[in-house]
């Protein structure tokens, strides 16, 4: 039951990581008046800095996500005792 929890985990988390991608595009676009010319952020430099923040926060969480181990899977844990 562990691992399939783990795998579920595993894909929730990687899709938010690619929710937060997509949306930090969005406001880099509208920061440079690229896309979506409508709304109070259009034309706003900070924008484009606060989307490219949350893009990579959202491929470090893709990154995370993918690449972490379970206690069970490391090595260190057979000889702690886990």
């Amino acid at each position: 039951m562990r691992k399939v929890f783990d795998a579920v985990m595993r894909v929730v988390s990687s899709l938010i990581g690619l929710l937060m991608i997509a949306v930090g595009i969005v406001w880099i676009l509208q920061g440079l008046n690229l896309a979506f010319r409508v709304g109070f952020m259009v034309g706003e430099k900070r924008w484009v800095f606060f989307g490219g923040i949350l893009a990579l926060v959202g491929l470090a969480q893709v990154i995370w996500s993918n690449t972490r181990q379970s206690a069970r899977d490391r090595p260190d844990a057979a000889r702690a005792g886990a």
